[in-house]
């Protein structure tokens, strides 16, 4: 029932981000961005709080330029830090508890052959979720707007075109209700995912794992740490690739200057995301 509330609260949440976005500058008050989300400026602030446990105004504020440069600027190497303090490894985990293993290489050049991967979709805080999962864990998931179910499915499917894929919702929905719900996210119960893609993919994907909610870094800095300084930009093709959003969490990179620059399922839900991580951060945390 949860997740199903903040679905329908994500369709007013994404368009007072659409809004917000575009009008970034000239820092909008509550009655306009409540005019162009379609509700009173009342039923968006209850909203909002019931969503990520933000007022609006709080929530514009962590998904500005400043903030993002402010939160560069307070952490440049986060990643450092994240080594230093032992978050990293097979064991590695972070705010969801996330243990990992990748599929063997000959399992990614085959496109999946002989693989089955389950399915299903379900409602979430950011739109429609697409969860998939194979006998070891989770391996995609993915987000669409009402209406582009079947162009997210599709999307996935060709990241693995020779796989076999079986709509499963009753094995993906206990996935889902773990990934979202921050009370589950428990040492003692890690969510396991799995890696599918190439060598260097997975080293970027696992780099990722290392950024702490509330915390950013950039695609130069992921570069330097999976041993390819000059890469920046086969980073930012293999951050895109990520299959397994918000989890492995590729909406933490930005650009050097603060800008959000690129997001596979959206620029728009990339804010809401952060916005919405910001709520669950502790105040001294951020």
């Amino acid at each position: 029932m949860q997740l199903e509330i903040g679905a329908a609260d994500y369709d007013v949440v994404r368009r007072a981000v659409a809004y917000v976005t575009n009008h970034m500058r000239d820092q909008p008050e509550v009655e306009a961005i409540a005019r162009a989300a379609g509700v009173t400026p009342r039923a968006l602030t209850d909203l909002f709080r019931r969503w990520c446990g933000l007022t609006p105004k709080a929530f514009l504020q962590a998904v500005t330029l400043d903030r993002a440069r402010q939160v560069l600027a307070e952490c440049p190497n986060v990643l450092d830090a994240a080594l230093e303090l032992g978050l990293s490894g097979p064991g590695r985990l972070h705010d969801l508890f996330v243990v990992h293993e990748a599929m063997s290489p000959g399992e990614w050049k085959t496109g999946g052959a002989g693989l089955v991967i389950r399915f299903g979709l379900h409602p979430s805080p950011f739109g429609t979720a697409l969860a998939m999962c194979t006998s070891r864990g989770l391996c995609g998931l993915a987000f669409a707007d009402a209406g582009e179910e079947e162009e997210a499915l599709a999307d996935m499917r060709r990241r693995w075109p020779h796989a076999s894929y079986v709509e499963d919702p009753l094995a993906t929905a206990p996935l889902v209700a773990r990934i979202f719900d921050p009370e589950a996210w428990r040492e003692e119960q890690p969510l396991r995912i799995v890696f599918i893609g190439t060598d260097f993919e997975i080293r970027v994907w696992e780099t990722l794992l290392r950024i702490p909610m509330g915390r950013a870094t950039t695609y130069s800095s992921i570069a330097g740490h999976v041993g390819r300084p000059a890469a920046a930009r086969a980073v930012g093709a293999a951050v895109g690739k990520n299959p397994i959003s918000f989890v492995v969490p590729c909406h933490r990179v930005i650009g050097k200057n603060g800008d959000l620059t690129g997001y596979h399922w959206g620029l728009t839900r990339k804010r809401a995301i952060l916005g919405w991580e910001a709520g669950k951060v502790a105040p001294e945390d951020l």
